[in-house]
């Protein structure tokens, strides 16, 4: 399983720097859509990191999938997250509770 990241190139420059090998830089929202259809038809990724901007940004019926997905988990940080906490995303993910 891999991760991948998507935003703009100052939101994925730290995770390129760390090894992450799936950062695409999305500067519009047509590139940020582009790159999570993407990214949602690759069977590696398990993980997929946005910035809480991006995910306001992108249409209403791809961020209902994006919150409900489990494979990719969906992680949006920066700022306050909209949706499912980071416990509750992991525990749908994983099936159990890793904080008990």
């Amino acid at each position: 399983m891999e991760i991948a990241v998507i935003g703009n190139s100052e939101f994925i420059l730290g995770f390129r720097l760390a090894g992450i090998r799936k950062t695409y830089a999305a500067e519009n929202e047509a590139k940020l859509t582009e790159y999570i259809n993407g990214v949602l038809g690759d069977n590696e990724v398990g993980i997929l990191v946005l910035n809480n901007s991006d995910m306001n940004r992108i249409p209403g019926r791809l961020r209902t999938q994006l919150e409900n997905s489990v494979k990719p988990t969906v992680i949006a940080i920066g700022g306050e997250e909209g949706g499912l906490s980071m416990r509750e995303r992991i525990k749908r993910s994983v099936g159990v509770d890793l904080w008990k």
